[in-house]
């Protein structure tokens, strides 16, 4: 049987195919569990239909814009109506305006700070309060995270520290849903080349700099972070929560 028969789950995050989210996502429904989608805008909407269609032409969508808590609202009542029950989430929602990510951080504005600060961390903790009543078996929320929470990472600036908001919001919600076996954590990747990537000035140096460092001298794929979401989605990791989980080839651990 696979490993997620049975699971219903939601995914917030997927822009387009190269999306951690759709390579966590295929993951999940590969291994049995049922999903639904949404997307941030119109903008979005025709790429996330037409991937979320390849799950089935009855696959839910819906518009979401995680800073709204009514529309957050209308997903969970929408989803508790189709599905019954919810077991996964995943929160893959990052924002900071792009004048944000040039230049220094000292320069980061009040209102940027805000914004990275309420779509990127906030915003998990307005999805696991929606999602813990319909979560009546116990369930899984993985959040996307990155090194630059930890470490600086030059020009990530203020969503590093919305990174290291989130990465503190899991374990505190841990702490919260644990009664309820609900599980909350994240996967820290390493660089892959997704929409969000191409806004931080040098990435392509990042990727050239992650394969030479990296102790396996190469960068993470996606089919292996879709490998790790399952692991956090299914009872092998039951007794896991709280944590961040590295999956950047192993450059979390070096020094020089």
């Amino acid at each position: 049987m696979s490993s997620l028969a049975g699971k219903l789950g939601i995914v917030f995050g997927v822009a387009n195919k190269r999306s951690i989210a759709w390579a966590i996502a295929q993951a999940w429904h590969r291994e049995g569990a049922k999903l639904a989608f949404t997307y941030q805008g119109e903008r979005l909407k025709e790429n996330v239909e037409e991937l979320a269609g390849t799950f089935g032409a009855d696959t839910l969508v819906l518009p979401c814009d995680v800073s709204k808590d009514d529309e957050i609202a209308t997903v969970f009542k929408t989803v508790g109506e189709q599905f019954g029950k919810l077991h996964l989430l995943l929160h893959s929602v990052a924002f900071a305006p792009r004048e944000a990510l040039e230049g220094d951080f000292l320069d980061t504005t009040r209102e940027a700070f805000r914004v990275a600060h309420d779509v990127s961390a906030y915003s998990l903790v307005a999805l696991a309060r929606a999602a813990t009543p319909l979560m009546t078996d116990g369930g899984s929320i993985v959040a996307m995270t990155y090194y630059g929470a930890e470490k600086v990472v030059p020009r990530y600036n203020v969503m590093g520290v919305a990174k290291a908001s989130l990465e503190a919001s899991t374990r505190y919600l841990a702490y919260d849903l644990g009664p309820k076996k609900i599980r909350v954590n994240c996967i820290s990747a390493g660089p892959v080349n997704t929409l969000a990537a191409r806004g931080i000035a040098g990435f392509t140096d990042m990727l050239k700099h992650y394969e030479a460092h990296a102790p396996l001298k190469r960068n993470v794929l996606p089919d292996e972070l879709g490998a790790t979401g399952v692991f956090l989605a299914s009872d092998g990791s039951a007794a896991t929560t709280g944590q961040v989980i590295y999956v950047d080839c192993g450059y979390e651990i070096m020094g020089m």
